[in-house]
């Protein structure tokens, strides 16, 4: 070898030395937790902001969402992606997706969407179902109506002689556009014997027959303008307004206002509705019954200013405190029912047709006043005459999984009930509300692995 070659080869050596020598970097640890919690965000459905469930993607912008909010984002006329309102024509189910959730829930098991949310996303879609989203609506077109002066009260329905009603109006109202001069002005309150009506605010006479008054904000229906709605209704037979049926329930923040922000214990009242098969109408009359059933009735409510200032129009005065009440309108009625559905929900788990882990929990002895209403899982409404007759703290209890509320048998629900049970506790000092929920939903899904796992990373991994 000459002496050029041996040269080169020393100087490979001696950079293969330094480079042996160099320090070199060492992997950095996948944080499991931090990689649930990114993964949780990055599914999250763009209408609930959940983590997504039974995933479906809009074509050609490829959003996603949860089956069941795309349902009823077309029964409210969606014609479009709620995300971006890009014009789309077809939603397919994502096996991917639905994949990267359940790697996700298998190792974070406590993500998991509350059963009752479950079902009723169930109810709503079908898993696998492909979509259509309808065609966009044309426009209606403009009316066509007269332009009238706003700053006069015009004749109601009951003031033109020969009305289509049968029934005239003894002080009609003068029509502006034929004598301006003798016109009402708006500014001068409501004409002599006519009033606004709460619903559609238009002008009426307090004595024509259609007419009714809600004798608990003292406010006026004209029993015309918008049939079933504008009217005040004998007491049972009223609808409460914006409380058809249970879903409308779990969307109203007014419910879990009334339990002092406690989802745990609302979740139990909504599986228990189900069960029952109990409409908000159903649950407004017993109530209802039960107010009628005390010495004073509605007096109290009307002490705490609770239909005060509940229309857009003014109402009348009230003639007594303890006056006979026999009418009410919507708006009212939902304010009856909200106001005693904490008190009807602590009557109702007497009756015993509730799971006895529901209604043999130790009660919190704050009761409303605890301000742990949010963090505490088992924190339930507690009976007045339970709270005073507690002498202490309450004792340490089990918190049981929600899923194990008694169901009747054949319902459309049963298969809840059929879910495993969770272990019972070996001792005083076992673990904690979310542990036990972490070990019952890995009991489920057949895995035991956590987020800081090595299986969890690699799954992940394998999927991206």
């Amino acid at each position: 070898m000459d002496e050029a070659g041996s040269k080169r080869l020393k100087g490979d050596r001696v950079e293969e030395a330094q480079r042996g020598d160099a320090p070199r970097e060492k992997p950095q640890a996948i944080d499991g937790k931090a990689l649930a919690n990114e993964l949780e965000q990055e599914l999250q459905c763009a209408c609930c902001s959940a983590l997504v469930y039974r995933p479906v993607v809009v074509m050609p912008c490829q959003h996603f969402f949860c089956g069941s909010c795309i349902v009823m984002w077309i029964r409210n006329g969606g014609s479009n992606c709620p995300a971006c309102r890009a014009m789309s024509t077809v939603v397919s189910p994502s096996r991917a997706l639905q994949t990267m959730v359940d790697v996700l829930l298998r190792a974070a098991p406590s993500k998991t969407r509350p059963q009752n949310e479950r079902i009723q996303a169930d109810e709503v879609y079908r898993a696998g179902s492909t979509l259509r989203l309808p065609s966009p609506r044309q426009a209606s077109p403009e009316p066509n109506m007269a332009s009238r002066n706003a700053n006069f009260v015009h004749p109601c329905p009951h003031c033109a002689a020969g009305n289509s009603w049968g029934w005239r109006c003894p002080q009609p109202i003068v029509d502006p556009e034929m004598d301006p001069e003798n016109a009402w002005h708006t500014e001068d309150g409501s004409p002599p014997g006519h009033a606004y009506c709460g619903n559609c605010e238009n002008i009426l006479a307090l004595q024509a027959p259609p007419t009714t008054k809600c004798d608990l904000c003292q406010v006026a229906f004209c029993g015309i303008g918008v049939p079933g709605r504008c009217v005040a209704a004998p007491l049972l037979n009223q609808q409460p307004h914006g409380l058809s049926d249970l879903s409308d329930l779990i969307q109203c923040g007014e419910v879990y206002d009334c339990f002092d922000s406690n989802t745990v214990e609302v979740d139990i009242m909504l599986d228990y509705m189900t069960a029952q098969s109990l409409s908000p109408r159903h649950i407004y009359r017993e109530i209802v019954a039960y107010i009628q059933s005390q010495p004073r009735q509605f007096a109290p409510l009307i002490e705490l200013d609770l239909f005060m200032d509940v229309h857009g129009v003014a109402g009348g005065v009230d003639p007594d405190l303890n006056a006979p009440r026999n009418r009410i309108c919507r708006v009212c009625a939902t304010e009856v029912f909200l106001w005693g559905l904490r008190d009807w929900w602590v009557r109702e788990r007497r009756k015993g047709f509730l799971a006895d882990w529901v209604v043999k929990r130790p009660d919190c002895p704050e009761g409303s006043l605890c301000s742990r209403q949010k963090d505490h899982v088992n924190h339930i409404i507690t009976p007045p005459e339970a709270l005073q007759a507690m002498p202490g703290p309450a004792a340490p209890h089990v918190p049981m999984p929600e899923h194990q509320l008694a169901l009747p048998a054949g319902s459309q629900h049963a298969e809840a009930a059929a879910l495993p049970q969770l272990l019972p506790l070996a001792g005083a000092n076992a673990a904690s509300a979310n542990g036990l929920e972490a070990t019952y939903f890995s009991q489920m899904s057949g895995n035991v692995y956590g987020p800081d796992s090595q299986d969890f990373r690699d799954e992940v991994d394998a999927l991206l």
